[in-house]
């Protein structure tokens, strides 16, 4: 058994699909100096064959492959906040960035959220931040739906 990796519900089929039918999952981390922390999951054979890197900011070859179902825990995702954040025109104004005051203000709810939190954007009829965290933690292997033909 390895590392566990951690994915919310709405991975759950997929990824017990991946292990039972495309040789497990293939973990990939980012090679960007923009963005170090990013990683995706991808399965692990495409049409028979090693899966191709995701993008062009991830390695040639994945970190890892996940073949162990023990090895994948489920959480369910739970908003803790939603707020309002201001955004102005990145360089070269042909994107948006979140002002100074609100990166600051995201990082500090972030923070006060806990372990396993995280932010999304909703720019709905607002430009929102949505500070989500991790909640209720379980093994893929004890979810019915990895059990299902």
């Amino acid at each position: 058994m390895g590392e566990k990796i951690r994915t919310s519900m709405e991975n759950a089929s997929k990824f017990a699909d991946w292990l039972k039918t495309r040789g497990g999952i293939a973990l990939w981390r980012s090679i960007d100096l923009s963005d170090p922390g990013a990683s995706c999951f991808t399965p692990a054979m495409t049409d028979g064959k090693p899966t191709s890197k995701p993008h062009w900011k991830y390695a040639n070859t994945p970190e890892r492959i996940i073949t162990d179902i023990n090895d994948v825990e489920i959480y369910n995702e739970v908003e803790v906040k939603r707020f309002h954040v201001a955004v102005r025109p990145g360089s070269g104004g042909l994107s948006l960035k979140l002002t100074d005051a609100s990166s600051r203000r995201l990082r500090a709810a972030v923070e006060k959220a806990g372990e396993g939190a995280f932010y999304v954007f909703d720019y709905g009829d607002y430009e929102n931040a949505v500070i989500m965290r991790q909640d209720g933690v379980v093994p893929l292997a004890s979810l019915e739906i990895a059990h299902a033909a």
